[in-house]
């Protein structure tokens, strides 16, 4: 487990939450301290299982009648309810529709939610205080215990002009959190072509589901402990957990095995956490969870002028999207990023593309300034990635 964690106070510190006995939605008391599979959990369906006490009861027998009973069995990675639509799951082996005796291979055989389904797993999620929840809601989100995500979409409610939560519920859209020991190996193995004296700094980036949170906290426990059969030492790690979703800390502790020598702040928000990490624990590699709001370029630039590696994650197709996006080029331009490794299905590296000093120097460069001894030309703009050549060496 991780060497400790520090919370931040507000709304935040609502993920530990649990549903009580006495929940109005008579919702079964969670584990106190949920399992995860790395941590020898001999539950196949432990993930599902959490997050099945979050979910409409009529429909909960229907769905318990598809937990994987052994490694061999779909895992469900997403729970989808629509109002008037079909119950859908989403698996690491396919999409399955739920009925009531078993899955459903049309969408017109599978078990119909009901506007009522939704209102039951909304008051599930947000503990019957939605606008308790009104800051999350406002961001179309709440964590759970144990890491889940629970996707809420609905109505906007506007305050003054400015959006401040929602209602009139329509989906729910729950992704399970685990553990999947293994998933970081082919990170680690193109960290171990770099300077095995300087921790290099990495960005992993992909598309909605392509594993990258899963992928980051692999990746963390492995770097914090070491691969010495790859030749990586082990370093010091600080993580800032923004959304409680990879260490997925309950009690002050996180429930993901993050590695001996692993520090986490919770619920912080990721520019003032870094710096914090920075200051007080003193890590070699720092990390954090879906780069690119305000703040992040500039705590990102800090870290690396204070010596210290950055590993993130950030939404995006390909590196050529990660530039056409303002916040990430402003996060590349601080020249922090050594490494930037895109995942592809089922959290399998699709391309690692190494950032070269030359492309560092472009990004780097204020707009408008043309390269040194050039004429003019497309002053300012970032080489394009390219394979087999260029400032972008592509592994």
């Amino acid at each position: 487990m991780a060497e400790g964690s520090m919370r931040a106070p507000g709304p935040g510190a609502r993920a530990g939450v649990r549903p009580g006995r006495d929940d109005p939605l008579d919702a079964p008391l969670r584990p106190e301290r949920p399992r995860s599979p790395a941590a020898g959990g001999a539950d196949p369906a432990s993930a599902e299982r959490e997050v099945l006490a979050y979910l409409p009861p009529r429909l909960r027998p229907a769905l318990a009648a598809l937990l994987p009973a052994g490694p061999a069995d779909a895992r469900w990675l997403e729970v989808r309810l629509r109002a008037g639509g079909p119950v859908g799951l989403v698996t690491d082996s396919g999409d399955l529709w739920v009925g009531a005796g078993g899955p459903r291979r049309l969408p017109e055989d599978a078990e119909v939610c009901t506007p009522e389904d939704v209102d039951r797993a909304v008051q599930a999620v947000t503990q019957a205080s939605v606008y308790a929840w009104e800051e999350e809601l406002a961001q179309a989100f709440c964590t759970l215990p144990g890491g889940h995500r629970a996707g809420l979409a609905g109505r906007a409610r506007r305050r003054a002009g400015r959006l401040c939560g929602q209602k009139a519920f329509t989906s729910v859209n729950v992704r399970l959190a685990r553990a999947v020991p293994g998933a970081a190996d082919g990170v680690a193995r193109a960290l171990a072509g770099c300077d095995p004296a300087v921790p290099a700094s990495v960005l992993l980036f992909g598309p909605p589901g392509s594993g990258k949170t899963t992928v980051l906290r692999d990746l963390l426990r492995q770097w914090s402990a070491g691969r010495p059969d790859l030749g990586l030492p082990p370093r010091r790690v600080g993580l800032v957990d923004e959304r409680s979703e990879v260490a997925a800390c309950a009690d002050g502790r996180p429930q993901f095995d993050l590695g001996p020598r692993t520090d986490v702040l919770d619920g912080w928000p990721k520019a003032e956490g870094m710096l914090a990490l920075i200051r007080a624990m003193g890590p070699q590699v720092v990390a954090c969870d879906e780069l690119g709001g305000p703040g992040d370029a500039a705590a990102t630039a800090e870290a690396g002028r204070c010596g210290v590696a950055v590993v993130a994650t950030a939404h995006a197709a390909s590196v050529a999207d990660l530039l056409r996006r303002p916040s990430l080029r402003a996060v590349l331009r601080t020249g922090v990023f050594g490494l930037a490794v895109r995942l592809g299905s089922d959290r399998r590296v699709a391309e690692v593309a190494q950032l070269a000093p030359a492309a560092r120097r472009a990004l780097a460069r204020p707009p408008g300034r043309p390269p040194e001894g050039s004429a003019g030309g497309a002053a300012g703009r970032a080489p394009a990635p390219e394979r087999g050549g260029g400032p972008w060496a592509w592994g």
